[in-house]
């Protein structure tokens, strides 16, 4: 199973949307992230039907964010995103009949909502205020450290 980026990917378009004057636009946002600007749009209307962004239509037009980056969690962003699986790895389901695999499941599930439980939680700890300012330390000393 190919690992899911998109709350990664997301998360970088809004940290920059964050430190952008303006509204952004798909292309904008395409090569910060070096998608394509479809994809950009896609995924961005997910974030816009969950309230957290919206887009201006015209010659100053784009995206920008909503919703207050202090009350916006990672948690949410997973849900507007639509939930995709955590864990890239599953237990088999081939012979649902088998005992040795319905014991093996049960063990690998009780592990898996015990995990899930726990990075659902540590979500639900860290907003997007919270990154932007870890962003904004690293961003300072770098430039400190260039003036240096």
């Amino acid at each position: 199973m190919k690992a899911d980026s998109r709350l990664s990917a997301v998360l970088h378009a809004l940290l920059h949307m964050a430190e952008h004057p303006g509204p952004m636009t798909s292309d904008a946002l395409a090569q910060c992230l070096g998608t394509h600007p479809v994809v950009v749009r896609r995924t961005m209307g997910l974030l816009r039907d969950a309230g957290l962004v919206a887009s201006e239509r015209g010659h100053a037009g784009g995206w920008r964010i909503v919703a207050d980056l202090s009350k916006v969690n990672l948690r949410q962003l997973h849900e507007a995103l639509g939930e995709p699986a955590l864990f890239a790895i599953g237990h088999r389901q081939q012979r649902p009949q088998c005992l040795v695999e319905q014991a093996v499941n049960a063990a690998l599930d009780g592990a898996f909502d015990e995990a899930e439980a726990l990075l659902m939680r540590r979500f639900e700890s860290v907003s997007l205020a919270d990154l932007a300012a870890d962003f904004a330390r690293r961003h300072a000393a770098v430039r400190k450290g260039a003036k240096a």
